[in-house]
């Protein structure tokens, strides 16, 4: 969902997630408090049995933890083995330029144009069952993979979201795919499908007369190509299309309530979704994020419609930032003699150069500790932690002269 891929405030929300992401506070796994950068650096946290803390006040909702300590790495659970050399990431399954220096998106060949129906129907558009109403498939293996596919060849849009975790990984790892038809809901099971889902999915994907619809796709782009070698042709999104039509607000959660009349469970927003089984109320926050997505594209493409001149063509003007999202690749962040200087928070600190120097130091192992086992480098040192080490050490070597 669109509300849990914006960055949040603090140093200790970027420690606990997007650790590797030095420049911001963090991305979708922002949202995490103090408590939980405590819970990096190796304490622990008491819960009841019914997820609330001891000392909370009785019928108060339990917390969802973001950083769920109990829960084993995916990678070693399912073997996912990924590449963090630092090395610029290689876009295997594109095709390159004539003169070999860069990959070619699919969607640098098709005109903007063809992806744009004026077809639009005069008459309102039907909601949609409310997601009990409506048949649902959790997507867990080889089989339920290739039924899903064939479903996926009989039509002619779909609509797709992802649920991502940035902790205990160096680049991250997708751990759901949500997908809806006009009919039937699917969440797919990417960490125990990781490997087949780039050969079974990239073609629907790819196809340019499949309308896939999707809500601030920005970072999900960048999540398929990372781990599944997905590239995305023919894009509608409606994060795009709201701020096209000037809307109030460009949330999913506001699109949901303002169009569908559905209030979202913002509960599970910064759930730990490497979390296995999922939970009937995390199931049921994941399927909200596709469920309504085609009728909300189909109002929202009668409205861009109705209000084209043709000075001003709406649709057209989604379609192309649309298209500029996709086309957008994903580049693995590379370790340079100046990365350390992005620390979030080093700003803050006027450092001298020795103490420069040692956080550059502690900047490198920390980098290569965290590629090399494939954790998040704010769970090997947390920046706060980082800068702090190379303050204190540097003082003491002060204190040693002395």
């Amino acid at each position: 969902m669109d509300g849990s891929k914006g960055p949040s405030d603090g140093d200790a929300a970027e420690d606990a997630g997007d650790g590797n992401k030095d420049r911001t506070p963090g991305g979708q796994e922002a949202g995490a408090g103090a408590s939980d950068a405590v819970l990096a650096a190796g304490s622990f946290r008491i819960t009841a049995s019914d997820g609330r803390a001891p000392w909370a006040a009785p019928g108060a909702k339990p917390k969802v933890v973001y950083h769920d300590p109990s829960i084993p790495r995916p990678q070693d659970v399912y073997l996912i083995r990924v590449n963090n050399c630092n090395s610029p990431f290689d876009h295997v399954w594109l095709e390159r330029s004539e003169d070999g220096t860069r990959p070619i998106h699919p969607l640098e060949k098709l005109p903007v144009e063809q992806f744009i129906d004026r077809n639009v129907p005069e008459s309102e558009p039907v909601r949609p069952a409310d997601v009990d109403d409506t048949p649902f498939t959790l997507v867990e293996d080889l089989k339920g993979l290739t039924e899903l596919v064939n479903k996926l060849k009989d039509v002619n849009e779909f609509a797709v979201d992802l649920e991502h975790n940035q902790y205990r990984s160096f680049q991250g790892l997708t751990c759901l795919m949500q997908i809806s038809t006009r009919t039937e809901d699917f969440i797919i099971d990417t960490l125990k499908l990781r490997i087949y889902i780039g050969s079974y999915l990239k073609e629907l994907f790819k196809d340019p007369t499949k309308r896939k619809v999707m809500h601030g796709a920005d970072r999900d782009i960048m999540w398929l190509q990372r781990d599944f070698r997905v590239y995305v042709c023919n894009l509608f999104d409606t994060g795009q299309a709201s701020r096209v039509l000037q809307m109030e607000r460009n949330s999913l959660e506001h699109l949901l309530h303002h169009f569908c009349g559905v209030t979202a469970n913002k509960t599970y927003q910064n759930a730990d979704w490497r979390s296995r089984p999922l939970s009937d109320e995390m199931i049921k926050y994941a399927r909200e994020d596709t469920h309504y997505l085609l009728y909300i594209y189909d109002l929202m493409r009668l409205r861009l419609q109705r209000e084209s001149t043709c000075e001003n063509d709406l649709l057209l003007e989604v379609q192309k930032r649309s298209n500029d999202i996709c086309l957008q690749l994903y580049e693995k962040e590379l370790l340079t003699d100046k990365s350390y200087l992005h620390i979030y928070g080093l700003q803050e600190h006027e450092l001298a150069a020795a103490q420069l120097a040692v956080v550059s130091a502690l900047h490198q192992w920390r980098d290569y500790i965290a590629r090399e086992q494939d954790e998040s480098t704010g769970y090997v040192l947390p920046n706060k932690a980082l800068i702090e080490i190379g303050i204190t050490d540097f003082f003491g070597l002060l204190c040693c002269k002395i």
